[in-house]
């Protein structure tokens, strides 16, 4: 109690002090109150202002550009943990945190990279409330990085590409499967799509990637080909791109391409069959083929290289042919 009554002083004269003043000043607390024991009078304090903290903080990455789905998913999870700590956000501490990131995992059974997740998204929120002086300093500061170790992922071998297209019983599934191989556009990019968004002639397009940036992809021949006959084949006036194939045409949504992606994949035998899976093949192979990764990042819409890189799985075979040819 004593400690939390010393953070709040020096948190509220944040604004009137220097670092060094209100270090001196926690010092001062410290020694005048070392003798004293502090009890809770049980009266009610209605200086909870968390809410609206929380309500600043999603304002703050909404102007960053920050999409829709990850400000609800930011917001999920600050309110869901400030709800089991039964705290002020401007109280919170470190123990509060390590303690509710154990139980949330042992209670959900949840993976590490879930409580990494977890871990970085209140590190944003404490770090963003010591920059704009609401906090003296964040409480996540001494939780480190949850080691998740280093899995490597499913892409879909050339085999599994030929049999999606040689079974495919719908031209658009045909197109589908075709624009998110040789594209590697995200799911949520392509969703979004009109036709009017196609330039066949230079076989590219533009999309909106996260945070509402604008970026060229590419596709090939093949895709081009199949395209065409899809957008031929429709009767509909819709402007998108992608629609149901039952009328009344209407734009395809993401839950409707990973349905439809599920049923092909049961149906052939591959396991796995998601949009995702389409992107990360596309990374894997142009790393082998020896795509600089700068342009491979360009290319993915990835603001850091350290996303690509994840991304990328590098086959051993080709460790070896390029130990032989560089050092061997």
């Amino acid at each position: 109690m004593k400690n939390e009554l010393i953070t709040e002083v020096l948190q509220q004269m944040l604004p009137y002090l220097d670092n060094l003043q209100t270090k001196q000043l926690q010092q001062v607390l410290d020694h005048a109150l070392f003798q004293y024991e502090i009890v809770e009078t049980g009266i009610a304090s209605n200086d909870d202002d968390s809410e609206k903290l929380v309500n600043i903080f999603i304002a703050a990455k909404r102007i960053e550009g920050c999409s829709e789905k990850t400000l609800k998913y930011y917001q999920t999870t600050i309110v869901a943990m400030i709800a089991s700590i039964h705290k002020s956000v401007r109280h919170i501490q470190t123990e509060d945190l390590r303690f509710y990131l154990t139980q949330y995992q042992k209670k959900n059974r949840s993976s590490r990279v879930t409580i990494d997740n977890i871990r970085r998204i209140l590190s944003s929120f404490f770090s963003w409330l010591e920059d704009e002086d609401y906090i003296l300093k964040s409480p996540v500061r001494r939780i480190h990085k949850v080691k998740t170790g280093t899995n490597i992922k499913e892409t879909y071998t050339d085999e599994d590409l030929e049999k999606m297209r040689d079974n495919c019983t719908e031209l658009r599934d045909l197109a589908i499967i075709d624009m998110l191989a040789s594209t590697g556009m995200r799911i949520g990019e392509m969703v979004l799509l009109n036709r009017i968004d196609i330039n066949f002639a230079e076989r590219e397009c533009v999309v909106f990637g996260k945070g509402d940036k604008e970026r060229l992809v590419y596709f090939d021949a093949r895709t081009k080909l199949h395209l065409q006959n899809y957008l031929e084949s429709r009767v509909d006036v819709n402007p998108a791109l992608f629609v149901t194939i039952r009328a009344p045409h209407k734009r395809i949504h993401i839950g409707g391409i990973e349905v439809r992606l599920r049923k092909i994949g049961k149906m052939l035998g591959i396991t796995k069959m998601h949009p995702h899976k389409f992107r990360r093949t596309l990374a894997t192979m142009a790393i082998d083929k020896g795509m600089p990764i700068e342009q491979l990042q360009q290319l993915l819409g990835h603001k850091r290289i350290d996303t690509t890189l994840q991304y990328a799985m590098v086959k051993q075979s080709n460790v070896k042919i390029a130990h032989k040819k560089y050092i061997g």
